[in-house]
Protein backbone atom coordinates (compact mmCIF):
# COMPACT_ATOMS: atom_id res chain seq x y z
CA UNK A 1 0.00 0.00 0.00
CA UNK A 2 1.43 2.92 -1.21
CA UNK A 3 1.66 6.27 1.79
CA UNK A 4 -0.65 8.26 0.34
CA UNK A 5 -3.24 5.74 -0.01
CA UNK A 6 -6.51 6.67 1.85
CA UNK A 7 -8.51 3.69 3.96
CA UNK A 8 -11.94 4.13 3.92
CA UNK A 9 -14.51 2.96 7.11
CA UNK A 10 -17.57 0.94 6.71
CA UNK A 11 -19.73 4.59 6.74
CA UNK A 12 -17.77 5.83 3.56
CA UNK A 13 -17.56 2.84 1.43
CA UNK A 14 -21.28 2.91 2.03
CA UNK A 15 -21.47 6.84 0.51
CA UNK A 16 -18.89 5.89 -2.20
CA UNK A 17 -20.73 3.27 -3.61
CA UNK A 18 -24.15 3.35 -2.68
CA UNK A 19 -25.17 0.50 -0.93
CA UNK A 20 -26.19 -0.18 2.53
CA UNK A 21 -23.86 -1.91 5.04
CA UNK A 22 -25.75 -4.89 5.03
CA UNK A 23 -25.51 -5.69 1.05
CA UNK A 24 -21.69 -4.85 1.72
CA UNK A 25 -21.12 -7.49 4.07
CA UNK A 26 -23.88 -9.89 1.70
CA UNK A 27 -21.37 -8.89 -1.07
CA UNK A 28 -18.41 -10.06 1.11
CA UNK A 29 -19.65 -13.26 2.36
CA UNK A 30 -20.18 -14.27 -1.83
CA UNK A 31 -16.27 -12.70 -2.27
CA UNK A 32 -17.87 -10.18 -4.93
CA UNK A 33 -16.19 -7.24 -3.06
CA UNK A 34 -13.01 -5.83 -1.71
CA UNK A 35 -11.73 -7.30 1.35
CA UNK A 36 -11.40 -5.18 4.31
CA UNK A 37 -7.90 -4.14 5.80
CA UNK A 38 -7.92 -4.94 9.20
CA UNK A 39 -6.91 -1.63 11.57
CA UNK A 40 -7.57 -2.79 14.87
CA UNK A 41 -8.82 -5.77 17.29
CA UNK A 42 -12.31 -4.48 16.40
CA UNK A 43 -11.50 -2.18 13.05
CA UNK A 44 -11.48 -2.39 9.69
CA UNK A 45 -11.38 -0.41 6.13
CA UNK A 46 -10.88 -0.76 2.34
CA UNK A 47 -8.47 0.76 0.41
CA UNK A 48 -10.07 3.32 -1.46
CA UNK A 49 -8.20 1.97 -4.43
CA UNK A 50 -9.66 -1.46 -4.30
CA UNK A 51 -13.31 0.40 -3.94
CA UNK A 52 -13.09 2.47 -6.82
CA UNK A 53 -12.11 -0.25 -9.16
CA UNK A 54 -14.36 -2.44 -7.67
CA UNK A 55 -17.12 0.79 -8.93
CA UNK A 56 -15.33 1.13 -12.28
CA UNK A 57 -16.14 -2.80 -12.67
CA UNK A 58 -19.63 -2.61 -12.10
CA UNK A 59 -21.64 -2.54 -15.34
CA UNK A 60 -23.69 0.62 -15.62
CA UNK A 61 -27.59 1.14 -16.08
CA UNK A 62 -28.24 1.21 -19.93
CA UNK A 63 -25.11 0.05 -21.15
CA UNK A 64 -25.33 -1.60 -24.54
Amino acid sequence: MSLNQKILRLRDVVGTTGLSKSSVYRLLSMQLFPAPVKLGLAAVGWRSNEIEAWIQSRPTVGAV
